[in-house]
């Protein structure tokens, strides 16, 4: 049975099927993807919904808030004609919001300039600019070994129980263009965090006074799986009508995509698709592609949206689906260490398994910085990596065996953990204080083992003992 009802769509009483978080609906005309529809309980409660899959007269529909409480009997489904849009302008920074865009702040919905598909438009690549300028966070790890640029994706590779979230605050409070001294806009979108975790987020933004340039939206883990779907598009949505039509420079950090991706994998096994490594959805690569290729430069806009996914590895595996496909389309990723974070190290960044792909041909080749700096952040690596190979030996053979040499290497290690790695949660570093530091434990060494720094910088900046 079909009705119509004048400017509310189209509704059907056949709901045939409750899957999971899906409703399937059958004898629909005229239906499309990704259309919105409002899910009516025979109480008068309404839940928004969109269409999954069309097709022989059903229609498969994702319910936002979940099926909880439904039945087929008495619900009505009321296809819109619309794909689900938010209402963008300046005055939703400041504000909160849950994983739908709609106000928990207590105050009422801003007014919009225009509504835009939570879906974006993908950026046509021959108008994609390559990102570059410097973004300084004032953490030495990321901004001398594995610099952040404008426009990049750079996600952060973490464990549960570790520090990113703390860290994803620090780098919000922190973050500007060296020189410009350019604020960033924060979008922050939060899937299946807990109260405590949003609690803090919001006390970082508005103690340190970025939540006027700060919008939330909060998708806690105690609200519906699939509007886990649907928060990251929303917050980028808001991020790229910020960025490209009001010139702003956006970061958006989004935590966490490993909720993200249990929510697809949920969806999917409703819909008995084929699962794909470990029950996810063999899609599950393109999906993650159409969020975080969303973030980048356009030329001839001056506004730029930068992306700092976060995600927490079951078991700390970085080879688990998650982590592996997110590292095959973003420009590197920051690895967290559970070693370094029992040692008390904060942040523990393990500086061997992270990269920056455009820290070379974005920062270091171009000059954006200061002309050591490719150099120091080289020899950081080069010197550290040899460190921890002479420790694992040194519990081997004992310290008394290594040369003096080598155990000098193994104090550099230990410096470089303690006095460069190790910083204050509210510890803002410029990129000279960072390298300063990076000379102070580098001249530790001596100086005819600085393989990879040019002579001219190591007479400039090199503290020969004594």
């Amino acid at each position: 049975m079909r009705r119509s009802r004048a400017g509310g769509g189209v509704e059907y009483t056949t709901v045939r099927e409750i899957r999971g978080p899906l409703l399937v609906v059958d004898r629909v005309v005229g239906v499309a993807y990704d259309e919105l529809v409002e899910v009516e309980t025979p109480s008068g409660e309404t839940r928004l919904g969109r269409v999954l899959e069309v097709g022989e007269g059903k229609a498969i529909v994702q319910v936002f808030e979940g099926t909880s409480g439904l039945s087929i009997e008495g619900v009505k489904a009321r296809f819109l004609g619309d794909t689900m849009k938010l209402g963008v302008s300046e005055e939703l920074l400041g504000r909160v919001f849950d994983g739908l865009g709609r106000p928990i702040d207590g105050l009422p919905p801003p007014p919009a300039e225009d509504y835009r598909d939570i879906s974006g438009e993908p950026i046509n690549p021959e108008q994609r600019e390559y990102p570059s300028d410097f973004i300084q966070t004032g953490i030495s790890a990321i901004d001398v070994m594995n610099s952040l640029v404008r426009g990049q994706k750079l996600p952060v590779f973490s464990g549960p129980g570790l520090t990113h979230n703390v860290l994803a605050a620090q780098i919000a409070r922190q973050a500007v263009v060296p020189g410009k001294e350019e604020e960033f806009a924060v979008i922050l979108a939060a899937l299946g965090v807990q109260n405590d975790e949003a609690r803090f987020f919001r006390r970082s933004l508005e103690e340190s006074g970025a939540m006027g340039r700060s919008a939330l939206f909060l998708n806690l883990a105690d609200d519906p799986a699939v509007e886990r779907i649907i928060t990251p598009r929303v917050a980028l949505t808001l991020a790229e009508f910020l960025a490209f039509e009001r010139d702003y420079n956006i970061l958006v950090i989004i935590t966490d995509m490993t909720n993200y991706c249990e929510a697809l994998r949920e969806i999917s096994a409703a819909r008995e698709e084929v699962p794909g490594r470990k029950g996810y959805p063999g899609y599950m690569y393109s999906d993650l592609a159409s969020i975080y290729e969303r973030a980048g430069r356009i030329k001839g806009k001056k506004g730029t949206i930068t992306q700092m996914p976060i995600l927490t590895m079951p078991s700390d595996d970085i080879t688990h689906p998650v982590p592996d496909l997110t590292g095959y389309i973003t420009e590197g990723q920051i690895v967290l260490s559970r070693d370094l974070h029992r040692k008390g190290i904060y942040p523990p960044i393990n500086v061997l398994m992270s990269l920056s792909r455009l820290m070379g041909p974005g920062v270091i080749a171009p000059k954006k910085t200061r002309p050591d700096h490719g150099d120091v952040s080289n020899q950081l690596y080069a010197s550290y990596s040899r460190a921890v190979q002479l420790r694992s030996l040194a519990e081997i053979v004992g310290k008394s065996s290594l040369s003096p040499q080598d155990i000098k290497l193994i104090e550099f290690g230990d410096l470089f953990e303690n006095r460069f790695l190790r910083q204050g949660v509210d510890e803002n570093r410029s990129l000279d204080e960072s390298l300063s530091i990076a000379w102070e434990i580098l001249s530790t060494l001596p100086e005819d083992s600085l393989t990879k720094i040019k002579p001219e910088f190591i007479k400039q900046y090199y503290k020969k003992p004594g």
